[in-house]
């Protein structure tokens, strides 16, 4: 968890914990600071505790995590309750409802989620709580390994959080970003239930907004405040109850009637979404966050791919640099110096906030990978985990593989333009010049594409387009575009073709063994007759039934690869 994710998750632990206190004063939050697999086998024996009550997880490591705890619950007599609560349905039930297979449709969604039932009304707060038990702390700790920090680069200072189990006092407090070792945040978001419970009553006021919302329809430029309702952070976190925000806009959309909008567009069809991204990484496992070993991921033979653990399959934080300027791009691109001021923009707006309206995610993602870099989805799906506030490795991993039609999409032809996607929006480039303040005070003919301004141009605007914006820039510049945006695009559609020719997937052997090489060894194809993207106008509209197709091709080539003619 990085610097900004850990500021509005302390902000959602003082909030939880002011709640609890205003029930019972005798009570708050109380913090332990240990990992839980080796906390809770002495935390139950210690405090004699007769019942362990969580909410299911099913993001890989969670359920191992979960798997451990529950087991030495279990072991020491400890009653074990777990709930389904993340989501609308619970996505075990999705997935048993779809003969064990991932929804990945919304239309495969709703079509279980029908079987499951309808989506349960969420059930009143408490009103009271009893006073807290002994709490004894007659046992060690283990301090859980640093090795590796994937917070290094963040700190100032050194970790002390776990310089004893109950904090500095032993009074279990929740812990601060200075005992963490981080600096203040940049974000201008903050956590908690009573925000989050506080914006949703705003929203559900403007009973037009939400009965007719249309995420399509929301402005990616749009900032201070932004079109889009700004909650996921708060279902991350769970501070807001999804159910809850569910039956808040459902309530609304059945009063308003005619007129009002309808999934996927809706606001409630964005929670169903979620649904789908869920219930899919539920069925595939650990590799749904990657192509090696997913049997519903297209493999694309990408640059900078990732490496695997020999032993488990899985990917590990490293990858192979084949390719010197695609490397050069990735580096460009994860820092906002790409020489595209719409990409730029976006890109420093969620390095330093934590947050991009979706449209701004699809823009950057098809760009890094089959709109331009032609760079391994990984890669960026690590980016946004590292950034995003409202980061969920399900969704995070869906939207990635759909915006690069590996999965769930696969209209690769129809890209994003880092150039005309944003003027659609934002003649003006507002966007630009708050996040790329280099630009700010460019003519608006040259602000999204600021190489074609005349020098005399560029001075007047106290800028100068030199560079490719690593390194140390020299104050008053702004970086060149780091490649033709049309040639690269043409580049990407002929190699997608291609792949899509070949048909394999991630869990095709010839993936995992490296042997996929030989089949697009003279691969040239001939180029799409519609190369020519759009604005981004449907770039990324779909509702693909790929489980269903990709079934129907193993049934009938048997092996899952699309046969190539001789």
């Amino acid at each position: 968890m990085v610097l900004i994710r850990n500021h509005i998750s302390l902000d959602c632990q003082n909030d939880l914990s002011s709640s609890i206190t205003k029930l019972n004063p005798k009570s708050k939050l109380f913090v332990l600071r240990e990992a839980p697999q080796t906390l809770f086998p002495k935390l139950l024996k210690a405090w004699k505790v007769t019942h362990l009550v969580f909410e299911k997880d099913t993001d890989a490591y969670a359920r191992q995590r979960d798997d451990v705890v529950a087991k030495a619950a279990k072991a020491a007599g400890v009653k074990v309750v777990i709930h389904s609560g993340r989501t609308l349905w619970d996505s075990d039930e999705i997935v048993a409802h779809h003969d064990g297979k991932p929804a990945m449709s919304m239309t495969q969604l709703l079509s279980a989620a029908k079987k499951v039932g309808q989506v349960p009304r969420p059930i009143a707060a408490p009103k009271s709580l009893p006073d807290p038990g002994d709490m004894p702390l007659d046992f060690g700790q283990h301090v859980p390994s640093s090795v590796p920090d994937v917070n290094a680069q963040t700190r100032e200072k050194k970790d002390t959080a776990y310089k004893s189990i109950a904090g500095p006092k032993g009074d279990f407090a929740i812990e601060t970003l200075e005992e963490l070792g981080f600096p203040a945040a940049t974000t201008p978001y903050r956590g908690g239930e009573s925000i989050a419970l506080k914006n949703l009553a705003d929203i559900a006021k403007n009973k037009k907004y939400t009965a007719t919302f249309e995420k399509p329809k929301t402005s990616p430029a749009q900032f201070e405040p932004q079109s889009t309702t700004l909650l996921s952070p708060f279902l991350h976190f769970g501070a807001l109850s999804v159910r809850e925000f569910y039956w808040r806009v459902q309530d609304v959309v059945e009063a308003y009637g005619k007129g009002a909008s309808t999934p996927p567009a809706s606001l409630t069809g964005q929670l169903i979404f979620r649904d789908m991204y869920f219930a899919a990484q539920a069925a595939v496992g650990a590799k749904f966050t990657q192509t090696a070993g997913n049997p519903y991921c297209r493999f694309i033979p990408w640059h900078l791919p990732s490496e695997r653990d020999s032993q488990t399959g899985l990917v590990t934080d490293k990858y192979t640099v084949d390719s010197d300027d695609a490397e050069k791009w990735f580096q460009r691109w994860k820092r906002g110096v790409t020489g595209f001021p719409w990409i730029d923009a976006l890109m420093r707006q969620l390095l330093h906030t934590g947050w991009i309206h979706h449209l701004g995610r699809h823009s950057l993602a098809c760009f890094l990978t089959r709109g331009g870099c032609y760079v391994d989805w990984e890669r960026g799906a690590e980016v946004f985990e590292v950034h995003l506030l409202d980061h969920e490795p399900a969704c995070n991993a869906g939207n990635w593989q759909w915006l690069s039609c590996t999965a769930f999409f696969s209209q690769y032809f129809r890209c994003y333009s880092p150039v005309s996607f944003g003027q659609k929006w934002d003649k003006n480039g507002d966007l630009i010049r708050k996040w790329v303040p280099e630009l700010k005070n460019l003519d608006s003919k040259y602000i999204y594409e600021p190489w074609k301004a005349p020098i005399q141009d560029q001075k007047k605007a106290g800028v100068r387009v030199v560079g490719d914006g690593l390194g140390d820039q020299e104050q008053g510049t702004y970086p060149k575009p780091m490649f033709d945006f049309g040639k690269r695009r043409e580049t990407c559609i002929n190699a997608m073709k291609i792949a899509y020719g070949v048909g394999l997937y991630g869990d095709d052997e010839r993936v995992l063994d490296g042997s996929w090489r030989e089949l697009f060894e003279g691969k040239g194809g001939e180029m799409m007759e519609m190369v020519a993207s759009d604005d981004g106008e449907n770039a990324d509209e779909g509702d693909e039934d790929v489980g269903d197709k990709r079934r129907r091709r193993k049934g009938e080539g048997g092996d899952g690869v699309k046969k190539q003619k001789k």
